[in-house]
């Protein structure tokens, strides 16, 4: 029987650990080949790779991001051969199972929840008796109805076996991010989240995910992303794992995890801050909502004072980069309340804030109870929502305007400077300008359009401009040296007019190669020639102390420049204001 185990992955890096264990489960006695794609590959490819396999069964695993187009390869694959017998898994088919069977004619079995032994049992049904009722925990068709079995106790996690030893996998390992669970199940019941539904935590064998995170390594991986929804629920382990990849790791690998940060213990923090490498950890946060009422109502429980300790300490270590999480459109969390928790997070400066949408997931008790709060929402995946009793349509398209803009010019770090000014001495809040800006962003059609880098700096001094704020010459010299710091080389044509002529430039130069101390011994140390100067470096005009606002954050108005060598020996960019 010639089995594939498939999914349509969001993006290439991505890989799919779920058919992996089912892969690895099911050997010996079912040789299962993996294949996987993406949703941005054609149907027909898909379908074409797929056939030309000759396989009798196909295992698709199902997510919100994948599902609609999975159902149009299982219907192209049945039109083309219709003796494939299609089974699906995985979160997104896991609940309102009878109503996916019941619409969709094309697939044949349903495996609900934990897959391993499940899919197991069904190879041995369909190329044995065929008595499904003998399968626990899957849908099919019998009698001109839609049957589904009870599903069976949790398995033991230590005994399952590794989903990483595949030889075929090994080329790709470098290219991708690797997946690795050590436990299932989450201690928590928030009720816009599937974890919920699962009541305790199962973890697998401590020794065998260090053996496995040793394969991965030699093999080539270097990231490594834990999908435990709580990585530290238990301090001891989170801290003997810790302990292990920091003693353990090879350059170049990173670890992701997400974790619970209001009940990290301060030792803990100061642990890695101590121990682990620069950049070897990356932590996703889910904060969602700073609303006490909010969080009540969606059973969240969360200390917003010791999670704020804990971002702070991880990034006074400068060790972690962190992501946090945001979620728009939770229960009775209104447009006002919205901007407060976007404000709160904001203030702790995280490397990357996550602006997400309210998801009305299957069997999440969000969804089970939509009409308490007037839930409108897509019927399709993703699900998102539209409205509620307490935001409206508009209030999601305004908010969805502050996400375009927020990962433009936050999350990606281009102009750090200059954001950080805006926020602290242009506008009330971080919200009102990423609203401000990302409204006139919408309303000039920019969403629709692609852009450069210069675009996004000349676009934000049109904004700037055409608002009248004050000090904009100042705002100007901080994006000018934002945008030079980030350049690896000297750019031919900066996005804006140069502000000294060439004979100033030559003056200002010759005054350099006289007195190279004037710009400090760093730059004495560089021992650059005239040459140098003319090819390797830019200047600027200047109309307050960059050096000073650098150091002390406090702004001292006087004619000033900006001189940046671009090092062309190792793509380094140095200042020098002056």
């Amino acid at each position: 029987m010639n089995v594939i185990c498939s999914t349509l992955n969001a993006k290439f890096i991505h890989t799919n650990l779920a058919i992996r264990y089912l892969k690895a489960y099911a050997a010996p006695e079912f040789p299962i080949t993996l294949k996987e794609y993406t949703i941005k590959d054609p149907v027909l490819n898909i379908v074409s790779d797929l056939y030309q396999a000759k396989p009798d069964v196909i295992g698709f695993s199902c997510y919100i991001w994948n599902i609609e187009e999975t159902l149009k390869v299982v219907n192209m694959l049945k039109k083309v051969d219709p003796s494939i017998l299609i089974v699906l898994g995985g979160p997104e088919v896991t609940y309102d199972t009878v109503e996916w069977m019941g619409k969709y004619s094309d697939v044949d079995f349903i495996v609900i929840g934990e897959g391993e032994q499940t899919f197991k049992q069904l190879l041995h049904e369909i190329s044995g008796a065929q008595d499904y009722r003998n399968v626990h925990g899957i849908a099919y068709r019998g009698n001109g109805e839609v049957k589904i079995t009870p599903q069976m106790n949790k398995l033991d996690l230590k005994e399952l076996p590794s989903p990483y030893r595949f030889p075929e996998d090994i080329a790709e390992l470098g290219k991708r991010v690797t997946y690795v669970e050590t436990s299932r199940g989450c201690p928590f019941s928030c009720q816009f989240c599937l974890s919920s539904i699962e009541v305790g935590v199962r973890y697998f064998d401590r020794e065998k995910i260090k053996a496995d995170i040793r394969y991965l390594m030699d093999h080539g991986a270097k990231t490594i992303k834990f999908v435990d929804r709580t990585f530290n629920i238990s301090r001891s382990y989170a801290l003997e794992m810790f302990r292990f990849l920091i003693d353990e790791h090879l350059p170049g690998t990173v670890f992701q995890f997400e974790i619970t940060a209001d009940i990290m213990r301060p030792e803990v923090i100061e642990f890695l801050n101590q121990e682990a490498p620069k950049g070897l950890f990356r932590f996703e946060i889910g904060v969602q909502s700073t609303n006490d009422y909010t969080n009540e109502l969606v059973r969240r429980k969360q200390n917003f004072e010791k999670l704020t300790r804990t971002v702070t300490m991880v990034k006074e270590g400068r060790k972690i980069d962190q992501h946090l999480d945001l979620i728009a459109g939770l229960p009775e969390e209104d447009y006002s309340s919205f901007r407060k928790t976007f404000n709160d997070v904001f203030e702790m400066r995280p490397e990357e804030l996550q602006l997400g949408f309210l998801k009305m997931l299957r069997g999440t008790g969000v969804r089970l109870r939509a009409d308490e709060h007037h839930y409108v929402y897509m019927d399709h995946s993703p699900y998102e929502i539209l409205s509620n009793n307490v935001l409206s349509f508009d209030d999601i398209v305004r908010i969805k305007q502050v996400e375009d803009v927020l990962e433009k010019y936050w999350n990606d770090h281009r102009m750090d400077y200059t954001v950080e000014y805006l926020v602290n001495h242009v506008f009330p809040s971080p919200f009102d300008f990423f609203q401000e800006f990302g409204s006139y962003w919408d309303n000039k059609g920019w969403s629709r359009i692609g852009h450069q880098l210069e675009d996004l700096f000349r676009r934000l001094y049109s904004f700037l401009k055409e608002r009248s704020v004050e000090n904009l010459e100042i705002i100007a010299g901080l994006m000018k040296y934002d945008y030079l710091r980030n350049h690896k080389y000297k750019p031919r044509k900066p996005w804006w007019e140069a502000s000294l002529d060439k004979g100033e430039r030559s003056q200002l130069y010759k005054q350099i190669m006289d007195n190279p101390t004037m710009l400090g011994d760093h730059f004495n140390q560089l021992q650059l020639d005239e040459k140098d100067l003319y090819k390797h470096t830019l200047l600027e005009g200047l109309t307050f102390d960059l050096g000073e606002y650098l150091t002390t954050g406090h702004l001292k108005r006087k004619e000033g420049y900006l001189l940046v060598f671009f090092d062309p020996s190792n793509d380094q960019t140095l200042t020098f204001p002056f």
